[in-house]
């Protein structure tokens, strides 16, 4: 008796329906992997054990996976429950929390950092922020410019160290010659620490904004 023959793989018949989250958990993992760049509907499909144009009845498009994907992450951001805590503890906290899911997803999180809406009023990030800038007693009319200039500062910092400018920085000889060796790559903890006074920085800039001493006054 001839034994059947299956269907080549992505066009069986599912055992377990799609659904859009679970094309979104299937396409993170796939970035997670190998990138945004080497993500397609095909290959998406072939993961999923599925045929390419049933994911179409789901998301219209690459880009409409891509956004589904960057919003399942950012939902997974947590703001700290530290309402009782000094704004300056809950800023810190907020920013390793952002740095901690930034490498969780160091490949997403780049291709988002390079849209500028990756940032939504609805996030969780920017509802923290905003708190937290409120709870320094800034003015409301200056949160959204602070709030604004500290995801600038935030993703640059995490931007040059996802993908290692930051690391290849810190190796390069003083000026002006530039005819020094180059140091040694700093360690995970060095970096730790370059990130760390990096907010000390932005902290302190925070506490010293203008229209907050206007407040304070």
């Amino acid at each position: 008796m001839e034994t059947p023959k299956k269907a080549p793989r992505g066009t069986r018949k599912r055992d377990v329906p799609l659904t859009e989250d679970g094309i979104y958990a299937m396409a993170l993992r796939l970035i997670d992997a190998d990138g945004v760049e080497a993500l397609t509907m095909r290959k998406l499909a072939t993961a999923l054990d599925a045929n390419p144009m049933s994911l179409y009845h789901h998301v219209p498009n690459k880009d409409a996976v891509l956004r589904g994907v960057a919003e399942r992450v950012g939902s997974q951001f947590r703001t700290s429950e530290q309402e009782d805590a000094p704004w300056q503890e809950r800023l810190r906290q907020l920013a390793l929390d952002f740095r901690a899911l930034a490498h969780r997803h160091p490949r997403l999180m780049q291709y988002s950092f390079a849209h500028a809406d990756y940032i939504q009023p609805e996030d969780p990030f920017w509802r923290g922020l905003t708190d937290t800038l409120a709870a320094a007693k800034l003015p409301p009319p200056e949160i959204p410019r602070v709030a604004a200039t500290l995801c600038a500062v935030f993703t640059g910092l995490l931007v040059s160290e996802l993908t290692g400018a930051l690391q290849r920085w810190t190796t390069l000889p003083p000026a002006p010659a530039g005819d020094g060796e180059e140091a040694p790559a700093p360690s995970t903890d060095e970096i730790d620490a370059m990130f760390s006074r990096a907010l000390d920085g932005t902290i302190a800039g925070v506490e010293s904004h203008p229209a907050r001493a206007r407040e304070r006054a």
